[in-house]
């Protein structure tokens, strides 16, 4: 029996896989200084996209990557031309780009008004000089207002991302942050706790006693710093990371919460519909090659059954702060989320960590803390 997570997507991912350097922390599909790609990869990207057969009208569309605005001005235009062809934009729809604030000129973002980008999500992660070295990001804080001040008049809807839990950063240096990012008044914000991914370099720096991780209390103070001064200062916390003015938050990303169906394409990138999930080759050059070769960029694809599409579901809608609404959910999967769930449920709302109001459970303010072994637990 079909379900609302058959419906066919209403929303695009694209990812963009190139920078200038990738950073010690990140395990994103990439390539850095290989500028001599950008080429081969939007023609493969136009081949990709001509699977579509016609264009689909979207409610949102998300670049990221990588660095989006790292591509030179007239193949950012390329780019956003191609992909607003195939995935038309319905009218009030959300387009956002990630980018960086080094890079990011007039000439970016005059491209990026002109095709009608109306959401910027600022990889700004820090505003302290030792925290940026150790994280190896290529801009300042001050380059930060620099940037916002250029792109405000064209996109006033601006997101920073921040991440805490670096290695020496303390609860005051966090606070600092958060402050100066709330001092650029921006509409949403993102925080983010520092990991250690297998194969980057931070995890190799790790192994090796060249790096030490966040004390897990001190880093849960700082979440719980986030929870508090954010809500104060008018950005609600409305998922685990996510903060947002009223009006503002990133309904792409509200699309994955909400377990609906999603396009991606490129390299890396994921895609949902109908119950099966596919993933793209994560070498670039393999998907360059691949696609350019008339071959599938799908490295991995997998059906999910009616129960493992609900259970998913589960720990998707538990990330929000509204929580999982047991009428949606039973309307979406078929499914009853107290007897899926079976002795699980009744546990967490004893032990404080799930609470159900209003047909709606959710994870208390305990419970976000501990959310990861929460969600392990339904799926």
């Amino acid at each position: 029996m079909p379900t609302l997570l058959d419906a066919e997507p209403r929303s695009a991912y694209i990812h963009v896989p190139f920078c200038v350097h990738r950073c010690g922390y990140c395990d994103f599909t990439l390539v850095a200084g290989r500028d001599d790609l950008i080429d081969a990869y939007l023609e493969a990207l136009a081949i990709e996209l001509d699977r579509l057969e016609r264009p689909r009208e979207v409610d949102t569309l998300f670049f990221g990557g990588g660095t989006p605005t790292h591509l030179p001005a007239s193949q950012l235009a390329r780019l956003l031309a191609l992909t607003r062809r195939w995935f038309p934009p319905a009218p009030g729809a959300e387009i956002c780009v990630e980018a960086n604030p080094a890079g990011l000129d007039d000439a970016k973002v005059a491209v990026l008004a002109d095709a009608g980008v109306n959401r910027v999500s600022l990889g700004v992660q820090s505003f302290d000089t030792q925290m940026l070295e150790l994280l190896e990001r290529d801009h300042r804080g001050a380059d930060v207002s620099a940037v916002i001040a250029r792109l405000r008049p064209a996109i006033p809807n601006i997101g920073l991302d921040l991440i805490f839990g670096v290695p020496g950063q303390t609860v005051e240096l966090w606070q600092q942050t958060l402050a100066a990012a709330l001092a650029l008044e921006p509409t949403h914000v993102s925080t983010y706790g520092l990991t250690f991914e297998k194969g980057t370099a931070f995890q190799s720096r790790l192994d090796k006693g060249l790096l030490n991780k966040c004390d897990e209390e001190l880093e849960r103070t700082m979440y719980a710093v986030a929870m508090d001064e954010l809500p104060r200062a008018g950005l609600e916390q409305y998922e685990l990371s996510n903060f947002a003015r009223p009006g503002f938050r990133c309904r792409h990303n509200e699309v994955y919460w909400a377990g609906r169906p999603f396009f991606g394409f490129g390299p890396g990138a994921a895609r949902y519909a109908g119950g099966r999930r596919e993933l793209n080759h994560r070498s670039v050059t393999t998907w360059i090659n691949r696609v350019l070769a008339g071959h599938s960029p799908i490295a991995d694809a997998e059906e999910l059954s009616p129960e493992g599409r609900a259970r998913e579901l589960v720990m998707l809608n538990l990330r929000r702060c509204s929580g999982l609404s047991l009428a949606e959910f039973h309307e979406q999967t078929g499914f009853d989320f107290r007897e899926l769930a079976g002795d699980t449920l009744p546990r967490h709302l004893r032990q404080g960590l799930l609470e159900e109001h209003d047909g709606y459970v959710r994870l208390t303010r305990e419970g976000r803390f501990l959310a990861d072994t929460v969600f392990s637990e339904y799926v």
